[in-house]
């Protein structure tokens, strides 16, 4: 019923875009009718690609959740785990493969209108995960802080069954957690593939033979990912199951960090010997370039190991800075608990905006090898660092499956954890007798209870780390898209990039309207969560009935009403915002516009890794206050509730709803810039900026 309505609302919103594409290329390209519809279809194809992955991801997980509760019962803490990775590994997998068939197709079937789709194909796809991150996040959290809340004020225990928010909340879980980030997920990759693309095609236009073979090359790595990420699994699991096999307990952080450092490894190893055997000995090459593009990629694989490890730091239920949220829970109620949490977020920004500088400076340093300056044309030497960046994006998703797999585990197991809860199983007669005789199962409910309760923590620590890779990508594909842009008008003026100077006054202007609107999407998002939480808290309190056994499914089923509206109207006031700036700036100005892309990318890239950050810190120190020290229900456990509350939409909502925004933006704002420069009328395009802005 969920994904019923958002494809709805995104068709409503696809009439906005297509109408835009329809003028560009009918009334200032002046192309066929038909190749327009065909370009058309390709945005809508991208749409149903996004859709269509988070509609396999929400109904794998939602199976796995019920399988990883009953695991739990019997009492082996590796299947527990593996339940939910597998699945994850699933919609990872599935989720690669559709997205290169459908580049292979265009590339293929439709090669006199690659371009021109595979921009057409990066939008619809932006379109659609834009709304089902952004709608999905605000969705879990209203949901989420609801339910939350009323543990407090009832003293209730967690996902209890007369707590009308309670299936609001799974409900949530699944349209946040598990859909918006296979769909964030399929976006991701596509347009960093259609920004490399983009970059080769306009780069490399006098150089077809090379442009075509780094494609091959690109494709080709793409591919390789798939095997990468399917070995790396299976020797995960051999592994796991050798060393914790036997185990009643263990870190269920262990397996999944190493799932993610082999992958790193392999995926490098794979790399370096693929490039070989395609670029080695290609005539037309530098012998040399093979191994500097490997060394290039390889930065961002590395980035999307170090990146986890780093939020671990600040985010793991073992980290020092989580403890620290906890410990000062204890003596400053949520007062300090807030303040700690907000140390957390800015210190990992610090920390992780230093490792992609340095990664980046890297892949700059290799960017200057003769080798690769070799296959940039003259005219184009200086844009050679930004092609290195954009490969480092692409690199940052070498291990793409396994990054959605550690992101999809999260959800699972929280699901897992409230199926369990909520199906009262304890509460049932001679339940362990029926166990024993119809699954051979002596359950322990309590250390179930316990498992799922760690696999929970392990989920928030996994899901935090792939929030920053994801982003990440977005901020370093993004450059690549905006040197597209820059390229593009160097072509159509000349000397556009001798313009482009940090002292040229539309420039900065540009650079503060980016921050600003990066603070603005951040205030509205949590304003949407804000005004719906407080509309299901209001109901939910009204028609609590603490006498009965479970909530009526009448009240259940109204929480999730007013979820639902309230993220619709939310998104709906953020895309309007969203879509109208993009539309509206390059009319004004495309070096303002420049500057406008460029702050929203890296403002957005720190916004989002503090808020995310500071948002795992205090839900991990619930779950340390719940877990370890088993004080649900006291007043310390009230503090980090109310901490979790604040972070929820900080980590679920507003930072991850970044990436999408940032991309979209991006790929818009290429058509916008197009159809604003082919326009010679000054006023007129003042007006029009005027009006839409």
């Amino acid at each position: 019923t969920y994904l019923f309505q958002q494809g709805k609302f995104l068709a409503i919103l696809w009439t906005l875009i297509a109408a835009c594409m329809i003028y560009y290329f009918i009334g200032l390209q002046h192309e066929h009718l038909g190749r327009v519809l065909i370009i058309l279809l390709c945005s809508i194809l991208g749409i149903l690609g996004s859709y269509g992955v988070a509609w396999f991801g929400i109904r794998i997980n939602t199976v796995a959740n019920s399988r990883t509760a009953f695991s739990a019962l019997k009492g082996n803490p590796l299947a527990t785990l593996f339940i939910p990775l597998r699945s994850g590994m699933s919609v990872g997998l599935l989720l690669v493969c559709v997205e290169l068939f459908f580049m292979i197709c265009i590339l293929v079937f439709l090669k006199d209108l690659a371009g021109p789709c595979f921009i057409g194909f990066a939008i619809g796809e932006s379109l659609g995960a834009s709304v089902l991150r952004i709608c999905g996040g605000i969705f879990t959290k209203i949901a989420d802080i609801g339910s939350d809340l009323m543990k407090i004020v009832f003293k209730l225990p967690e996902d209890d069954p007369k707590n009308p928010g309670v299936i609001a909340d799974c409900t949530g879980d699944n349209a946040g957690d598990s859909v918006g980030p296979t769909a964030d997920g399929f976006e991701t990759y596509g347009v960093t593939g259609v920004a490399l693309i983009a970059f080769l095609a306009l780069a490399l236009a006098t150089a077809p033979a090379v442009c075509a073979t780094l494609i091959i090359w690109i494709f080709a790595m793409r591919a390789l990912m798939i095997v990468t990420s399917l070995v790396s699994y299976f020797l995960n699991e051999g592994f796991s199951k050798a060393k914790y096999g036997s185990l009643k307990d263990f870190d269920f952080e262990a397996p999944l960090t190493h799932l993610v450092w082999i992958t790193s490894a392999v995926s490098i190893g794979v790399t370096f010997l693929a490039s070989y055997f395609l670029l080695a000995k290609q005539s037309g090459f530098d012998p040399g370039l093979w191994w500097v593009l490997s060394v290039i990629i390889s930065c961002g694989t590395v980035a999307g190991a170090l990146i986890p490890e780093f939020t671990k730091i600040f985010v793991s239920t073992n980290s020092r800075h989580v403890k620290e949220v906890t410990n000062c829970s204890k003596h400053g109620g949520a007062s300090l608990n807030i303040l700690s949490g907000f140390v957390a977020g800015n210190m990992s920004a610090f920390w992780m905006g230093l490792v992609i500088m340095l990664l980046m400076f890297t892949s700059y340093y290799f960017s200057k090898n003769p080798a690769f300056l070799s296959i940039m044309p003259e005219k184009f030497l200086f844009a050679a660092p930004i092609f290195a960046f954009g490969l480092v994006a692409f690199g940052f998703l070498g291990m793409g499956p396994v990054t959605i797999a550690v992101d999809s585990y999260g959800p699972v197991t929280d699901n897992a954890q409230s199926v369990y809860e909520l199906s009262q199983i304890e509460s049932r007669p001679g339940i362990k007798d029926d166990l024993k005789q119809n699954f051979g199962i002596e359950p322990d409910f309590e250390q179930a209870k316990y498992q799922l309760e760690k696999g929970d923590g392990a989920g928030n620590t996994f899901k935090a780390t792939a929030k920053p890779v994801l982003i990440g990508t977005a901020v370093v594909g993004a450059t690549t898209m905006v040197f597209g842009i820059i390229i593009l008008l160097e072509n159509l003026f000349g000397n556009v990039v001798t313009r482009l100077s940090i002292v040229q006054p539309e420039v900065i202007l540009g650079l503060i309207m980016g921050g600003a609107v990066i603070y603005w999407f951040t205030g509205a998002s949590t304003q949407a969560v804000v005004t719906g939480a407080y509309r299901a808290v209001v109901y939910i309190k009204e028609h609590m009935k603490l006498e009965a056994k479970t909530a009526s499914e009448k009240d259940s089923k109204e929480v999730v009403r007013i979820c639902t509206v309230y993220a619709q109207k939310g998104m709906w006031n953020i895309f309007i915002v969203v879509f109208c700036m993009a539309l509206a700036l390059p009319f004004f100005n495309a070096y303002f516009f420049i500057g406008y892309l460029i702050a929203i990318a890296f403002f957005g890239l720190f916004q989002a890794i503090f808020m995310a950050n500071a948002g795992g810190a205090w839900d991990n120190a619930k779950k340390i206050v719940e877990v370890e020290l088993r004080q649900k229900g006291t007043d310390l456990h009230a503090a980090t509730v109310v901490g979790d509350t604040v972070g929820d939409p900080f980590k679920d909502t507003s930072s991850v709803a970044m990436n999408p925004v940032i991309k979209f933006t991006t790929l818009f704002g290429l058509l916008a810039v197009e159809i604003a420069v082919t326009m010679t009328n000054q006023s007129v395009k003042t007006g029009i900026g005027l009006v839409f802005f």
